[in-house]
Parts: structure tokens; sequence; C-alpha cells
């Protein structure tokens, strides 16, 4: 069961522990590329503040963003600032999502976010702890998946699993760390591939983070996943 006070706090947590290494950057490693294409690492930190602004918009009933097109631009606007005004942004729009959600009254009603995509507002903490925690491993500044909270990461194993569920261009597949095991993928109308790898590993590939070479595959070659 989703607990929202618990991600919440988890949310903070992790938000603090981004500062924190942010802070001992300087200017021109803002400017350098980060781990994802096309972005340096103030691309990465401009929107985690806007992803921020627009998950407290979801709480107050409003779009996530104006468009994509809008989205786009902020952060394009937003990525070439020093670290001084990079880090007051993303630790005063976190503080703003946190009052957002502080405010919500209805935790079990249904809010829309990008692309038609809807859940419960229960969940929209865990979706920023999500952006938070990998977004930090993304900075590429020595916070690596290993490092990921374990609650954290067997969560977002299953949350990302779950989203793969029925994609007709996913193949039936088992996923386990050797305790655990999730199901994703089309209905099994043939033999599943099974894929056997460490918590770390298994989280970086269906993230898109890791290539899956290190990963053990039986029944079929390695499924290739659709983009997040």
């Amino acid at each position: 069961m989703t607990d929202h006070a618990h991600d919440l706090v988890s949310v903070q947590d992790a938000t603090e522990r981004l500062l924190s290494a942010v802070g001992k950057l300087d200017n021109a490693s803002v400017t350098e590329q980060s781990r994802l294409p096309g972005w340096s690492r103030g691309h990465v930190l401009a929107h985690l503040a806007r992803n921020a602004d627009a998950l407290a918009n979801v709480f107050e009933g409003r779009p996530m963003y104006v468009s994509a097109e809008a989205r786009d631009a902020d952060i394009e606007r937003d990525a070439p600032r020093p670290l001084d005004a990079q880090l007051a942004d993303v630790r005063e729009s976190a503080a703003r999502f946190q009052r957002a959600a502080a405010a919500v009254a209805d935790w079990t009603r249904t809010v829309a976010l990008r692309g038609g995509v809807t859940d419960t507002a229960s969940r929209v903490p865990f979706r920023r702890w999500i952006e938070v925690e990998l977004h930090h491993v993304d900075l590429g500044i020595g916070y690596e998946l290993e490092e990921l909270p374990a609650q954290f990461a067997e969560r977002e194993t299953g949350f990302l699993a779950e989203r793969f569920t029925g994609h007709p261009d996913v193949p039936p597949t088992r996923i386990t760390d050797g305790t655990r095991a999730w199901r994703t993928g089309r209905a099994a109308d043939v033999p599943e591939v099974t894929v056997t790898g460490g918590r770390a590993d298994l989280l970086g590939w269906l993230a898109g983070r890791r290539d899956g070479s290190d990963l053990t595959v039986t029944g079929g070659p390695l499924p290739a996943l659709p983009p997040l």
C-alpha cells in the first residue's frame, strides 16, 4: 500500500542529499555534460526544479505543464544559470512541492499527469522521489545506482515492470534479482524470457540507464525496452 507521508519524507531526504552533493560543484561543472544525451548538468537541475513545480500543479488541479514546448523552453532557459541560482531554484521549488502536498485533502483522488497518464494523488510523491533519485545519478557526480536506498530500488523496479506490462513490443518477461521476481511485457502467449541480475543492473536496464550487458538472459535475447 502506498504511504504518501513516508514518500514525502523520503523525497525531502533525497533532495537534501542531492543539494549537498551539487553544492560541492562549481559554475564550470554545472555547464558540463550530464549522463543524459544533449543535457548539461544545468539542464538536469533545471528539469528537477520545473518538475517539482509541475507536480505541485498536479496537486492543485492544474495541468503539469502549459505545453510540451513550454516545458522544454523553460528547461533551456534555466539550464545556463550559475550554481547558486540552480541550488536556490531546486531548493525553493522542492519547498513549493511540499507545501502543495501538505494541502492535499483527498489522497485517493485521480490526478492527471503528462501525455494522458493518470494516477492517484497518493502515488505522486513516489513519482517525485523517482525524479530526484535517478536524476541525481544522471548528474554524474559520484552517486550511482548501487547507492540508491534499497527500498526505493525495489519499488522502482516494480513500478517500471508495471509500466511495461501489456506493452505489445515487450515479450513476456520475468525479472529477478534472485530474491524477488517481477513480470512484465505482453501476456504469456509464448515462453517467457527470464532476466536475472543485481538490483542496480536490473533497475538501470529498466530505467534506460544501463544497457543490460551485465544481466543474464535465458529463453531468448534481452528484450528491447521502449523509451520512458
